[in-house]
């Protein structure tokens, strides 16, 4: 089933043509990897997904995003869609806080307020995020005191708590060490049978590692997507070729 509908999306930075006629349909309870070199409009893309894009001045953006076959950029509750719609960043960013506080923030603004309630959504978020293990005995201590791959798991918890139907992930282990990384790519692949992820990645093995279908970006365009293992391994256009053997990128 389709979740995301891409249709003819065109979009530019004032003068700077970012995305040329992008179509794609992203599929539910799949891992969708956008891969490409640096500046070929992955991260724009991710970020036209939620809106996020709305913040940047001198922004325009032509064509259909339709989420469950609703408009996105129509009559629509932008704080609703991003609940809808949850996004993890490249660098661990917990707020100043506690960590059971980072996990409660998200469903309190949306009117949880019994502890009991607060209590459960935290335990499982932070289980499904692979981290309840690790944090259980110290959610009173600061978000900071965790390592870096704990902080992006407790951000992945944070963005889980709210029950988001699409995770948006933009290098989320890029930042990270190869042990961290591997736990995240595990979580990654398990959040996969739940939620729609569409994860960018400069890492074509982490790529080729958890994602059902990738999308190969070239200067804005989408120049080829299909599922993951076909693309890798018999890929269709020279560029996509040319990229994933390593001659250029």
């Amino acid at each position: 089933m389709t979740k995301f509908k891409i249709s003819n999306v065109n979009l530019w930075y004032n003068d700077f043509q970012a995305l040329h006629s992008i179509s794609m349909d992203i599929e539910s309870n799949s891992i969708t990897a956008l891969i490409g070199p640096s500046g070929c409009g992955k991260s724009t893309l991710l970020k036209s997904l939620n809106r996020m894009n709305d913040l940047v001045e001198g922004c325009k953006i032509t064509g259909e995003f339709l989420l469950d076959g609703e408009d996105i950029y129509g009559k629509i509750d932008i704080n609703m869609l991003r609940k809808r719609v949850g996004m993890v960043f490249q660098k661990p960013n917990p707020f100043p806080m506690s960590i059971y506080e980072n996990i409660a923030f998200g469903p309190r603004t949306h009117g949880i307020k019994a502890k009991s309630k607060l209590d459960q959504v935290v335990e499982k978020s932070l289980r499904d995020a692979a981290i309840w293990d690790e944090v259980k005995d110290r959610l009173k201590r600061s978000a900071f005191s965790l390592s870096g791959g704990q902080q992006q798991r407790l951000c992945i918890a944070r963005t889980l708590s709210v029950s988001p139907d699409v995770l948006l992930m933009d290098e989320p282990t890029s930042a990270l060490d190869p042990i961290s990384t591997a736990k995240i790519e595990d979580l990654v692949t398990e959040l996969g049978k739940e939620y729609t992820v569409i994860i960018v990645t400069h890492n074509m093995q982490q790529a080729t590692r958890i994602s059902n279908k990738t999308a190969f970006f070239l200067l804005g365009e989408m120049v080829e997507y299909d599922d993951t293992e076909s693309l890798f391994s018999m890929p269709r256009d020279k560029r996509c070729e040319d990229y994933i053997t390593g001659r250029f990128g």
